[in-house]
């Protein structure tokens, strides 16, 4: 492996020193620039790995060096130095293009990581068998998802904060799981973690860990979910349903990459990259004020919003062969297949719910079907909002009392389901059910 090149540019003589030493000893040869100038002319000399740079330079800032590096020179990753505290600078940089930054003074390990954490690009090579995979369930030929793939192939490349948007069952997980798998924490973990489903009373011990004693039934140390994705990925999933207190714990765990576990004197340094989701707007949950505006501003450095199937109907057949391909396999049946009338009356469908929707109708017609080929009546989908329980009785629709019972019941799951786009914590607040109770009726009702 060719020894790697790092680009210095400071006006601080000690500081120039102190990382020139430090990235020696990294086995890493540094070239240093007092201003912008002198940078700009160094980077036609020679190709190098990795470039540094202060935020305040003589004859300008680090963000116009940063923008050029990422027009000029897409692959060099570029990492801001930003005076302590100054997260505005920080995010300002990395929006410009920046891969990441380090605050003063300089941490020496957190350089370190971040060093690491760039040139792991530079070694990357192409995603292995089990990345294809996640890639692959990102599929369509549409613009919309062509467009997709090519903002998480550039996404990836940096250390920035992420926030996917869009609606129940358009894939926020999968665009996270890849975004992590085609970057340089791909040989990381990637923890996932659903901020609606914690209790709210155990929301910071999750993310951040408790030491024992710290509170009742705490009775032993805890790692957070903050140290559990060490060196990779936290996706925080619907992050609109934090409680307050925790977003103010969380705003901080980001800005200073560190976590007091709770109960804790101390903080823990964390080295990790966030990527955050919600199907909610988080401009009108910060507007009503129960979403803290200056961690949204730190969570959407970078705004990934992924469209609605509606919005490319075109890849309806494709998703389907797919989807319909692995009910086959877990099933052990012959290819499933979807007839003609099936395939309008999918196109036909404005599908609330998405690919996850899709899914759910899909593996309801396999049920449904005898042989291999799904028709369109073994295609249910959800009708117009159901009628009051006054509008008919059981003698009107000719069936027995539980039956019809069953058919008001799944109406207002469906219609709950459809109002929420197919959240079903959401929902189950909606009918006034717990999430577990709203499983069960799904399971018994079949539409889970």
């Amino acid at each position: 492996m060719t020894k790697a090149h790092a680009l210095v540019v400071d006006d601080e003589p000690d500081i120039l020193d102190l990382i020139r030493i430090t990235l020696a000893r990294m086995g890493i040869q540094a070239q240093t620039a007092a201003n912008l100038k002198e940078a700009k002319q160094l980077l036609t000399t020679q190709p190098f790995d990795l470039c540094l740079t202060d935020m305040q330079l003589p004859d300008g800032n680090g963000i116009e060096l940063v923008a050029h590096i990422s027009e000029a020179y897409p692959d060099l990753p570029a990492a801001m130095i930003t005076a302590h505290g100054n997260m505005e600078s920080a995010v300002a940089a990395m929006k410009a293009g920046a891969f990441d930054f380090v605050s003063k003074p300089v941490d020496l390990q957190m350089l370190r990581r971040l060093v690491e954490s760039a040139l792991r690009l530079r070694d990357a090579g192409p995603t292995d068998e089990a990345d294809s995979q996640i890639s692959g369930q990102l599929l369509g030929n549409s613009r919309p998802m062509r467009e997709i793939r090519r903002m998480i192939g550039k996404i990836a490349r940096n250390q920035a904060p992420v926030f996917i948007t869009g609606e129940s069952g358009t894939g926020k997980e999968v665009a996270a799981r890849l975004i992590h798998a085609e970057g340089p924490r791909r040989d990381g973990p990637f923890v996932p973690v659903n901020c609606g489903a914690i209790p709210q009373e155990l929301v910071e011990s999750e993310l951040f860990g408790h030491k024992k004693g710290s509170f009742t039934g705490a009775v032993g140390d805890k790692q957070g979910l903050f140290q559990a994705a060490e060196v990779g990925t936290l996706f925080l999933d619907e992050v609109a349903d934090l409680p307050l207190q925790a977003q103010v714990k969380l705003l901080r765990a980001i800005q200073e990459k560190s976590v007091r576990p709770v109960g804790a004197q101390q903080e823990l340094p964390v080295d990790v990259r966030i990527i955050s989701a919600s199907h909610r707007d988080l401009n009108a949950e910060v507007d009503h004020g129960s979403f803290r505006q200056d961690l949204f501003y730190r969570i959407n450095v970078i705004e990934l919003r992924m469209p609605a199937l509606r919005e490319r109907p075109e890849d309806i057949p494709l998703l389907a062969t797919r989807i319909l391909t692995r009910i086959a396999k877990q099933t052990g049946r012959d290819d499933l297949k979807l007839s003609d009338g099936a395939l309008r009356k999918l196109a036909g469908h404005r599908f609330p719910g998405n690919v996850r929707e899709l899914e759910n109708i899909l593996e309801r017609g396999a049920a449904l079907c005898d042989g291999n080929l799904i028709g369109a009546d073994e295609i249910y989908l959800p009708q117009n909002p159901a009628p009051t329980p006054t509008a008919t009785s059981p003698a009107q629709t000719d069936l027995p009392l539980e039956d019809y019972l069953g058919e008001i019941e799944k109406k207002a799951i469906l219609q709950a389901l459809e109002e929420t786009r197919w959240n079903r914590t959401a929902a189950a607040k909606k009918l006034g059910m717990t999430l577990r109770s709203l499983r069960y009726r799904l399971n018994k009702l079949g539409l889970d």
